[in-house]
């Protein structure tokens, strides 16, 4: 079975068939990712994107994801292919700006 993600970003719809074919081909994870896009938990920002997960908002850059998940098994985990379906069907919010920028005007600083 080819990858669905690469017929999406061919297509760019994301119809019924497509969702059977995503959590049939990543099964939990796809459908959570799924969910995901529905629920407009994508942000993108000018350098990377942040998806908003069910216990805190994780980075996703290129084939990276900061949760837990991905640094365990190193697979695809279902922020990444959220961000993936986001970006194919452009479904994610723009946030105009640097996320370093948004942390500090927020008073969050790194240690």
């Amino acid at each position: 079975m080819n990858n669905p993600l690469d017929d999406l970003y061919a297509s760019a719809m994301l119809d019924s068939r497509m969702r059977r074919r995503i959590a049939g081909y990543y099964q939990a994870r796809g459908e959570k990712a799924l969910e995901i896009v529905d629920q407009d938990r994508v942000k993108r920002y000018r350098d990377f994107f942040v998806v908003v997960g069910e216990s805190g908002e994780y980075i996703v850059e290129g084939s990276f994801c900061s949760c837990e998940d991905f640094f365990h098994r190193g697979t695809p985990c279902a922020h990444l292919l959220a961000v993936h379906i986001a970006r194919s069907i452009g479904r994610y919010e723009l946030i105009g700006l640097w996320y370093y920028r948004y942390v500090q005007d927020q008073g969050i600083r790194p240690k």
